[in-house]
């Protein structure tokens, strides 16, 4: 019997020493990262043959303590390699973990070998050569602060090579990780089983292999015992050729295929069929292209199988709109082709299992690489006669009052919001508004229309909620926000807002150049929803832009701080009889710039474009104006300004400025964003300027709740 330890990854362990145990393992002990069991040589190439959750089988050679270099190096060179395999056969050491001797697996793998070479040439024998593409010996190393466990492992390669998958889609499962799923899913040999997002396959071939009785590894050619002196040869042919005799004996059968896969890719589906005949199985599977939105049960009435599957699952947070509608849209569909059967979904966000909408019964906690994924098992009821007569919600006011949403006190108050707000845009010209603003706590974010896109901004939660109701609470509101505006999801964009500080509105988020124009009282306006955290247009301050349009009639207007230079296209429509847009952003200079070109103005000198530091510009210039509107950055300490910027330690100095350039009877629309700021009445007086506020009577109907989120203010001469 000898002493052996199978790896495997994390939470799979107790499935594993089942696996083993019905092998034929004695003796199994649940370890970290594994099970530890004993076996005789037959019942050890059956579970390097057979496992189908084994990552490595390691045979332990030599354990010690290694408190520095020397003694991990001694216990190495003190142990009878040549008991193992002779100095012609090539090696490779593969060293895990660290303590505070050796803080580097490289260089506790360069001692290893050291010590290997110069044990077989103390002993006379050649020096054998260290190989890392196709060794012929794989020395497992394991180190866990003092214990050191030298292994031979095996295996060879890792045991999750299968062979059979040459080719894969994106993110393929593991086989390993995929035959746990199965094992998992409470799918019963001699049912159906469906993948509705099949990609590679790798799910159903793990399947199929099981219930034809095909050993994991019984195409394997090379292994990690080939060049072992312990290896029993005439042993492992009886084990493989017992193997193939069964395998051969269940092909004989002729099963009828019960494994249907199904992928929108047709060029993965070609990967998933190679795949399937390179496992023996391809006559058990039917892969067939198909929507998730139009999955049907492809089983007579009367069969009861499983579904299981792998949905995708983004890491990046611009995926999760049209990720949301997919697990919703799968969770109808289970529900409506598949009463009576069971379900077992594998993802890595748990906030997208619960748009299946489906309770489950059990659920599995398992790694996919990095990722910490869950599993769950669902029992899918037979579908009610109601279910049957309306398969969708048609339109959002159902889908609300029909309990269809996962946040139906958010989906409320959006449908109430979008009957008020969407009648008054359209009476106002504007195809460019908010229809949601933080109006419940608990769902901390702010929802805008533009044209045919919706916006959701989460606004970043407090620090004393929890990240994952946080994010749960985020996913229900996406997908309460998809059903009442009825929006496709590749035209919902999410965005994670977090507290501005000086000029993070520019900050760049991507590159995808997607420029649409929005109408606003007779003004289009070029917005990008996609590239920057704002958008090119700041929506609460649309009846300022108006009144600087209605104030402009013949007039010289300044627009410093000017962004996208929206307020400049509202006074040149106004009639303004010179413009001048002054920002220090040339990307956004541009954007004022096409702005002006589509409402049928070029720049010239009756419409100029000046990039500079605002206040540096102001301090040098010498031409006076009519109408000018500023609305500057609460903070900034930008590189390219000579000083840092906050707006309430230094209004007062940018008046001063803009009172030199101000003609007597001219106007000064000041406008900011602080919250709590305050007017220095005082100052303002010393310098000749007096203010009237018009916070209130700027801002707009979808903006009421939000009493501060701009400060407006007319300034003139005393």
């Amino acid at each position: 019997m000898k002493n052996l330890f199978a790896t495997t990854a994390r939470g799979f362990e107790e499935l594993l020493k089942t696996e083993l145990s019905a092998l034929g393992a004695q003796d199994c002990q649940l370890k970290q990262g594994g099970v530890a069991y004993q076996a005789d040589d037959s019942t050890l190439y059956r579970t390097l043959l057979w496992s189908r959750l084994s990552s490595r089988i390691l045979l332990p050679l030599t354990q010690g303590k290694v408190y520095d270099d020397v003694d991990l190096y001694s216990t190495i060179t003190n142990f009878n390699w040549s008991d193992h395999f002779d100095s012609k056969s090539s090696f490779l050491v593969d060293f895990n973990g660290t303590n505070q001797a050796i803080r580097h697996t490289q260089f506790g793998a360069m001692r290893v070998k050291d010590g290997i070479v110069d044990y077989f040439e103390r002993h006379g024998e050649a020096r054998p050569n260290v190989e890392k593409a196709y060794p012929d010996i794989r020395i497992h190393v394991y180190l866990n602060r003092e214990e050191l466990i030298v292994s031979l492992d095996l295996s060879g390669d890792a045991l999750h090579l299968r062979g059979y998958r040459e080719e894969s889609g994106k993110a393929p499962l593991r086989e390993t990780l995929a035959a746990a799923i199965i094992l998992r899913s409470g799918w019963q040999q001699g049912t159906p089983l469906v993948d509705p997002m099949c990609g590679s396959g790798t799910l159903l071939i793990e399947a199929a292999q099981m219930e034809a009785g095909i050993a994991p590894q019984l195409n394997r050619l090379h292994w990690g015992f080939d060049h072992w002196k312990g290896h029993d040869f005439a042993c492992w042919q009886q084990v493989r050729s017992q193997a193939q005799i069964q395998a051969d004996q269940q092909a004989q059968k002729n099963p009828q295929p019960h494994f249907y896969g199904f992928d929108l890719d047709h060029r993965v589906l070609q990967k998933a069929q190679h795949n399937a005949k390179q496992a023996g199985v391809a006559h058990l599977i039917r892969f067939k292209q198909g929507d998730i939105a139009a999955l049907k049960n492809p089983c007579a009435a009367d069969e009861i199988g499983t579904v299981v599957c792998n949905p995708p699952y983004g890491e990046r947070l611009g995926t999760t709109p049209a990720l949301i509608a997919l697990y919703s849209v799968f969770g109808q569909r289970l529900k409506q082709q598949f009463g009576g059967w069971n379900a077992s979904i594998f993802s890595a966000e748990p906030g997208l299992l619960n748009c299946i909408r489906l309770r489950s019964h059990r659920q599995f906690k398992a790694k996919n690489g990095p990722l910490e994924c869950l599993q769950k098992n669902y029992q899918i009821a037979q579908p009610s006669q109601t279910a049957l007569q309306q398969p969708n919600a048609e339109n959002s006011q159902s889908a609300v009052s029909n309990g269809a949403t996962l946040a139906p006190d958010f989906a409320n108050r959006l449908q109430k919001n979008r009957k008020k707000i969407e009648k008054w845009a359209q009476q106002q010209g504007l195809d460019a508004y908010r229809l949601y603003d933080a109006d419940l706590p608990e769902y901390n974010l702010a929802v805008d229309r533009y044209a045919d896109y919706i916006v959701v901004q989460e606004y970043a939660a407090p620090k004393n909620i929890d990240p994952n109701k946080a994010r749960q609470r985020l996913l229900d509101a996406v997908s309460a926000t998809l059903q009442v505006t009825g929006v496709d999801t590749n035209k919902l964009v999410l965005k994670v807002r977090q507290k501005q500080k000086g000029s993070s509105q520019y900050e760049k988020l991507g590159n995808q150049g997607d420029y649409f124009d929005v109408q606003e009282y007779g003004a289009k306006l070029w917005v990008n929803l996609t590239d920057y955290l704002d958008t090119g247009l700041f929506l609460d301050h649309r009846l300022t832009r108006k009144m600087v349009g209605e104030m402009a009639q013949g007039k010289d207007f300044l627009n410093l701080f000017a962004y996208t230079g929206s307020a400049t296209v509202h006074a040149a429509l106004g009639g303004a009889k010179t413009t001048t847009t002054v920002d220090m952003s040339n990307t956004y200079l541009n954007w004022a710039e096409q702005n002006l070109i589509l409402n049928g103005f070029e720049e010239s000198r009756q419409h100029k474009i000046i990039q500079a530091d605002c206040l540096q510009w102001l301090a040098e210039c010498k031409q006076q104006y009519d109408l000018i509107f500023v609305d500057p950055p609460t903070f900034s300490n930008s590189k390219r300004m000579d000083d840092s910027w906050d707006v309430q330690r230094d209004h007062l100095k940018l008046m001063t400025l803009l009172k030199n350039i101000i003609r007597p009877n001219g106007t000064i629309i000041f406008s900011n964003n602080k919250r709590g700021f305050k007017m220095d009445f005082d100052g303002l007086t010393a310098l000749g300027l007096q203010a009237t506020e018009i916070s209130a009577k700027t801002l707009p109907l979808d903006f009421e709740r939000n009493k501060q989120i701009h400060n407006c203010w007319v300034i003139t001469l005393r």
